[in-house]
């Protein structure tokens, strides 16, 4: 659905506004993204945990479903959306990537 496909180099930690946290994939845009949405109050904090990970197999599945599934926010976002993990193949690579990474 995105009009580029969106190629994931790093891990964040978002902190949603009730305190709870999540780990998502992400780039350079998404992360800017993010931080804006902080600023916003769409959510409460988002950091960098790990940069540069490596592009494995589990990684290129993910972002495939990423990519055919959602929209990616534009620059004056709204809301925030948090991306649904599936049961299956989509959220069996989201676990890897985070072992394969050391977070979590």
């Amino acid at each position: 659905m995105a009009d580029k496909f969106q190629v994931f180099d790093l891990i964040q930690e978002i902190t949603r506004n009730d305190g709870s946290r999540y780990f998502e994939l992400g780039n350079v845009m998404m992360n800017g993204r993010a931080e804006k949405a902080a600023m916003k109050g769409l959510i409460k904090r988002v950091r960098i945990v790990q940069l540069n990970i490596p592009h494995s197999t589990a990684v290129t599945a993910y972002e495939q479903y990423i990519n055919d599934h959602y929209e990616f926010p534009s620059a004056d976002l709204t809301s925030w959306e948090e991306w649904d993990k599936p049961e299956g193949p989509v959220r069996q690579a989201y676990h890897e990537i985070l072992k394969q990474n050391h977070v979590g």
